[in-house]
């Protein structure tokens, strides 16, 4: 066992490696995009930008019925057996759900077009521009389905080729677009990123499960269960989405758009740069768990060793991000943005928890327990709305922080009952002691901080950052 745990930690972290360097390359990419609409066609530009990807973003959301994660499971646990034949029935069906779904969301765009151009924009001069956008939508479910068929299979590194290169040649396609078509060049370049997608999904497809021959009635019966895991699954991201926009249409109206401004840069300082290297470790993670879905035993080693991985991950980057937060805010904002610092603080120790619970959550959705994820998720939401105001009406931006991190504890608490009793699994000794050190270090880094204590909160984190490189460097030789 200690062997097969070795290998585990080891494939967790290469997974981490690989896409945590493909989210910075998209990142960076989604940086000179930004930049260059900016410069070459100004604030329409970013506008007409965000309202057309918002509109495609909304409609695949809706029509994909979350295949994309759910079809996963059942891709991994199929190939788990090493069956050619089962294996290549899945695949066939996914993919055909994938095109099915992918044509029901097009369908859908071209009869919406006149009613999303006047609700977008207020009148009917986009009603081409969302029937252009059609195509978007379909090539998305088609890509989707290939980046779940190459994740359930364990084809990571062609997986995150996929992504990588058609990012870049997204972009490269887009440069000349922007540049010569101007506000025209809007649409294209957004068909031209899904193009790119879609192209190298299809040339680094895996091959090796050649179509079978299915009756559409078999397609359904067989994909019924991970599309009505899917189904839960977007509801239950839709429940958080909608608590998130309550919460800044409440802000916006009873403070300002300024406040809401602080709030975005918060959050996206908390969740969204933290949460790549979760992503990242889930590409390998979630088909691994779902594998083993039925053996208490097996889910119990695989989620403590996962804990571990994640948490000395994290640590080091959770103590750094509190000791550097001007100059990470100084970097990516102005010294106006400085108000948020507490606020990110609070936030970052909260991240230990949203760890910890992202970890036992997974047995959910391996399990697939789709009501079960349905309603942690909803309640998450509420929670964290609730929160949200009434710590914000306490502290201001601090109580926003601090709502962070009473949320994640809380829905920590919650996966943690159905982990622990609906479940019967447990985590081992080890895992709740890399826990308690990690929150430990981040409190005391983040009170230097506030204190004024700068050389403190160096030598805190200077010490995690050397436990982390050795909890690391066991788990990757052990």
């Amino acid at each position: 066992m200690a062997s097969k745990q070795s290998n585990i930690s080891r494939m967790a972290m290469k997974a981490m490696g690989i896409f945590g360097g493909v989210q910075v390359m998209g990142i960076l990419c989604s940086i000179i995009r930004t930049k260059l609409v900016a410069m070459w066609i100004g604030p329409v530009g970013i506008g007409l930008f965000g309202l057309f990807n918002n509109a495609l973003e909304m409609i695949a959301t809706g029509t994909n019925l979350g295949i994309r994660s759910s079809s996963v499971r059942d891709i991994s646990q199929t190939h788990d057996k090493s069956d050619p034949g089962l294996i290549s029935r899945m695949v066939t069906v996914v993919r055909k759900w994938s095109l099915w779904l992918g044509l029901a969301g097009a369908l859908l765009t071209l009869v919406l077009a006149p009613a999303l151009s006047q609700m977008t924009f207020g009148d009917s001069t986009h009603i081409w521009g969302f029937v252009a956008l059609s195509v978007a939508v379909l090539l998305q479910a088609l890509t989707n389905g290939e980046y779940a068929v190459l994740q359930g299979t364990s084809r990571l590194k062609r997986l995150a080729s996929v992504t990588l290169w058609g990012t870049i040649v997204g972009l490269a396609v887009s440069v000349p677009l922007f540049y010569l078509l101007r506000e025209r060049s809007i649409l294209p370049s957004i068909l031209a990123y899904a193009a790119a997608l879609a192209a190298f999904a299809w040339l680094l497809r895996n091959r090796e499960y050649p179509a079978a021959s299915l009756s559409r009635r078999e397609t359904f019966d067989m994909g019924k269960g991970f599309v009505k895991l899917g189904i839960f699954m977007t509801l239950g991201n839709f429940a958080g989405i909608l608590a998130s926009y309550a919460f800044n249409a409440w802000l916006n109206v009873n403070t300002s758009t300024e406040q809401v401004g602080f709030y975005q840069a918060g959050y996206t300082l908390i969740n969204k740069y933290t949460g790549l290297i979760l992503t990242a470790l889930g590409m390998e993670y979630y088909p691994r768990l779902s594998k083993v879905a039925d053996s208490r035993l097996r889910l119990r080693a695989f989620v403590s060793q996962e804990i571990n991985v994640a948490i000395a991950v994290m640590a080091p980057v959770v103590a750094l991000f509190i000791l550097l937060r001007e100059l990470v805010v100084w970097i990516l904002y102005t010294p106006e943005f400085n108000v948020i610092l507490t606020f990110v603080s609070w936030g970052m120790i909260g991240t230990i928890f949203r760890t910890l619970s992202w970890c036992l959550a997974f047995t959910i959705l391996a399990k697939g327990d789709g009501k079960t994820y349905l309603w942690t998720e909803v309640a998450s939401a509420i929670i964290n709305l609730v929160l949200n105001i009434v710590f914000y009406r306490w502290w201001g931006l601090t109580g926003l922080g601090v709502a962070f991190l009473v949320s994640y504890l809380l829905y920590t608490i919650i996966v943690a009952v159905v982990y622990f009793r609906l479940y019967k699994l447990r985590i081992s000794l080890a895992s709740t002691y890399n826990l308690l050190w990690t929150l430990t270090v981040a409190a005391s880094v983040m009170v230097a901080m506030e204190k004024g204590l700068m050389p403190v909160a160096i030598v805190l984190a200077s010490i995690s950052i050397v436990v982390a490189a050795v909890q690391i460097r066991a788990l990757w030789k052990r």
